[in-house]
């Protein structure tokens, strides 16, 4: 269970990786998303995906660069997804720094590395997502998470 009564991954693993569909699904509020990923192909995609439903996308590609842009945010965003492996500082330390300036971000880990799923999650992760995956049932239910922070 998270931080915000949501248990994620029971509603992925559930709905097979969904959390609702679109036919149940109103209107998304415009919505700040975080992207922490070291590959230039992934944060591209995620990024065409948030803007394309009308949500404003910040990238880093590294755990330098994050806690560095988080730090300096003046509006926090409403969700960050995390990549595990990158130079330098791993996903695991930059989601540590980050919670230590703001627990009430929701992290969704997303890595290929499925061998930290429980470290990712002690971390304060609220979900973790294992590489490879549909893109837009990752986009689904992290705008799932952030309606249900915003009621």
């Amino acid at each position: 269970m998270s931080h915000y009564g949501i248990d994620l991954r029971a509603m992925t693993t559930m709905s097979g990786g969904r959390t609702s569909s679109k036919g149940d699904r109103k209107p998304d509020a415009a919505a700040r998303i975080f992207v922490v990923d070291d590959q230039d192909f992934i944060r591209d995609l995620y990024r065409d995906m948030f803007e394309s439903r009308g949500h404003t996308v910040f990238s880093a590609k590294d755990g330098e660069e994050a806690v560095e842009c988080f730090r300096r945010m003046k509006a926090k965003p409403d969700a960050i997804i995390m990549d595990h492996r990158m130079p330098g500082k791993d996903g695991i330390q930059t989601t540590k720094e980050i919670l230590g300036m703001d627990p009430s971000i929701p992290i969704i880990f997303s890595s290929a590395d499925e061998e930290v799923r429980a470290e990712a999650i002690e971390a304060g992760a609220v979900s973790f997502w294992a590489k490879p995956f549909p893109v837009g049932m990752l986009i689904d239910a992290t705008m799932d998470l952030v309606r249900a922070r915003k009621m």
